[in-house]
């Protein structure tokens, strides 16, 4: 079902091309302005876009990864102020987006909530004002007190930068000997496609090594109201680079647990003040508390919305953008049945050959079935979200069912590489 929106009532604040194609079916012609990078724009070839895109309308250039001057954007491009709403598609928009939409009197997350969750050391000194549970980190400016507080830690900590998304730059280290050599994979992560030349002025922080399971909450704020919640449980890749290779919807964890940290959760949205909009946050269940791990002030990556729809058979992103019109839409409080996606993981080197796509498509209750790869294409490890090779997406009548169908259809796909 199709928004009711006007020319040019939404802004979306840059984004990642695969995530535009999530809008083919709910948005209505011209009704977006993409305003993003200059640099990006041409990299890219974004105009391209809304040639392809019909609810594209047109891109403005504006420099906002680095801090975003609302007024003198809007001084420039006046017929931004028919806007009536505003999103970030992307991590690195989220305190641009919160900006333009205070400055055109819009709902949004709040500057300071956007401005808390768009950097992981003031994320984590919220958390621990607001009385929830953090593993030990510090912000450090050097590998020789990284290694440090890693021998003061049982000889493990995660290093992570303060300012990326996707698990770039992100490792599990497990000897403190490795610092030195790990450090600049941290410090100075490389960057990606949707990233200004600029570049992203970034901190080092290191944590303590939690043992467990992976979950995320996302929850659906409205003028500070949690209107929905849901938990996610995650797979994640083994070694020294956590990247996720699958997720779950709804999670399976009992009631207690999951209410556990949908509380958590909140908590920390009203800590921040955060207004309105989606708030991912990804936590560890830890000597039986929810620990925090990350939280985005934004809409999830890796298909998590997909399932959300999915598994609780609404339009999950459909009901996002009626409440960042200000609206409260009523969405399930359970979901009726599973869903899941099992990303494709390809041995480094170069594509020879992709077997089984076929058989995976005939696996009960696969919707779709995503190859990022091609014969001929070099694969890189897998280093970051974005090194992944494709997915399989899945319904089930239950999460059980979703996950091991997901799993199944996953392992018929070969993909080759010499």
């Amino acid at each position: 079902m199709r928004l009711d929106l006007g020319r040019e009532h939404l802004i979306i604040m840059g984004t990642s091309h695969g995530m535009l194609r999530w809008f083919v079916d709910d948005l209505p012609p011209d009704s977006v302005v993409l305003v993003e990078e200059p640099d990006v724009i041409r990299r890219r070839d974004v105009e391209r876009l809304v040639e392809q895109l019909p609810f594209l309308s047109r891109v403005v250039p504006a420099e906002y990864q680095t801090g975003l001057d609302a007024e003198a954007l809007l001084a420039r491009e006046p017929g931004l102020r028919a806007a009536r709403l505003v999103m970030p598609g992307m991590e690195y928009a989220v305190a641009g987006a919160a900006r333009l939409a205070d400055a055109l009197g819009l709902p949004g997350a709040g500057i300071a909530a956007a401005d808390v969750f768009s950097d992981k050391h003031r994320m984590r000194l919220l958390a621990a004002e607001a009385g929830l549970a953090n593993p030990a980190f510090e912000l450090v400016d050097d590998p020789a007190r990284a290694a440090a507080f890693a021998r003061e830690h049982g000889g493990r900590c995660v290093l992570k930068p303060t300012r990326r998304s996707g698990s770039l730059g992100v490792q599990v280290l497990t000897d403190p000997e490795q610092v030195v050599a790990y450090w600049a994979e941290t410090a100075t992560p490389a960057d990606t496609p949707e990233t200004s030349d600029r570049g992203l002025p970034t901190a080092v922080l290191v944590e303590q090594v939690l043992d467990g399971r992976e979950h995320s909450v996302e929850l659906l704020v409205a003028d500070g109201e949690v209107i929905f919640g849901n938990v996610t449980d995650k797979r994640v890749q083994p070694g020294r680079r956590p990247v996720e290779t699958g997720h779950t919807v709804p999670s399976l964890l009992p009631d207690e647990v999951r209410r556990a940290l949908l509380d958590a959760a909140t908590r920390l949205a009203r800590a921040a003040g955060f207004g309105t909009g989606v708030l991912h946050s990804e936590w560890m269940v830890a000597d039986g508390r929810p620990t925090l791990i990350e939280c985005a002030a934004r809409l999830p990556g890796d298909m998590i919305t997909a399932l959300i729809s999915i598994a609780y058979e609404c339009g999950f992103l459909h009901a996002y953008l009626r409440t960042l019109r200000g609206e409260r839409p009523v969405l399930p409080t359970r979901a009726p049945g599973g869903a899941a996606v099992e990303f494709l993981l390809a041995p480094p080197g170069t594509v020879t050959g992709i077997d089984g796509v076929r058989a995976a498509s005939r696996v009960s209750g696969v919707l779709h079935v995503q190859l990022d790869v091609a014969p001929g294409a070099t694969v890189g490890e897998v280093t970051n979200s974005l090194a992944r090779s494709g997915y399989v997406l899945v319904w089930g009548p239950d999460a059980t069912e979703a996950t091991a169908a997901a799993g199944k259809a996953a392992e018929q796909i070969k993909i080759i590489t010499a």
